[in-house]
């Protein structure tokens, strides 16, 4: 008998991969998105919003009534913003927050009846998680240093029932969202009030920072490593940064200054 796994996100770069992946090693897997695309064989496309309770729970009773179990439930669902804290419009701030942090809520609580002994949680958070952010980039570390620690207190609540849960704190990846960060960062130049950034400067900071992408693939290979462990740890980091890294190394008052001073020349430079 085929194992199960739920994957959200299922449409995205990261989890076409996996399920792709997934699917060659022998399981069988509902695929969750907004959008999906057509079933075949041992794929099982779930139609769902994350962030809309009886959504997930009409998820819920689609795939309990063709599994009993899941053996993992694996998060790729999430969206990127950048934008200033002080300036960033409500709606925008509950939007990041409901679906980095809510979904994968929602959809822990709602399947929760069919995780049984030994079955695995999943949730790519990011390689920003336990990091210090860079500027303008805050509200999305925020939502997900939130699920990093959620996903820490989730594990220490369901080792009681040896259900394992891990995270994959990924860096920059070849999938659509970097698209998105380029796009996000133009608009915020052109809007911002507050702040004048020179894009093309703040742009080459931020190529730096995503130069080093990974493929889907490795993030797949990845997955398929941490539902092989017999005791997988808390946390996988795959394609870390190293200026991020150097940069929260440093202590607090350093990094300040560091970024001050990159501002204050990009304002100069304008």
């Amino acid at each position: 008998m085929k194992a199960s796994v739920l994957i959200t996100g299922a449409y995205g770069g990261m989890g076409k991969a996996t399920v792709k992946a997934l699917k060659a090693k022998g399981f069988c897997i509902f695929a969750l998105d907004k959008a999906v695309g057509e079933g075949e064989e041992d794929i099982f496309p779930v139609k769902a919003d994350i962030t809309d309770e009886e959504s997930v729970k009409s998820a819920f009773d689609l795939v309990s009534g063709m599994t009993e179990e899941l053996f993992a439930i694996i998060h790729f669902a999430g969206i990127y913003m950048l934008d200033s804290l002080v300036e960033m419009k409500t709606a925008d701030f509950e939007e990041i927050c409901k679906i980095n942090l809510g979904g994968a809520f929602l959809v822990n609580k709602i399947f929760m009846p069919l995780l049984k002994k030994n079955s695995r949680i999943v949730i790519t958070t990011s390689e920003l998680a336990p990091l210090d952010p860079l500027p303008f980039t805050g509200i999305y570390a925020v939502t997900k240093a939130a699920l990093d620690k959620y996903a820490y207190s989730l594990r220490m609540e369901l080792q009681l029932k040896e259900i394992k849960v891990s995270v994959l704190r990924a860096g920059a990846v070849e999938t659509g969202m970097l698209g998105v960060s380029t796009e996000a960062l133009n608009r915020f130049c052109e809007r911002t009030a507050l702040y004048t950034c020179n894009a093309k400067r703040f742009k080459r900071i931020v190529n730096r920072v995503e130069a080093r992408c990974v493929s889907p693939a490795k993030i797949a290979k990845k997955v398929l490593q941490i539902l092989n462990k017999h005791k997988p740890r808390f946390a996988y980091s795959i394609n870390r940064n190293p200026l991020l890294l150097l940069l929260s190394a440093l202590p607090k008052g350093m990094q300040l200054w560091i970024i001050r001073q990159v501002l204050k020349t990009k304002e100069k430079g304008n």
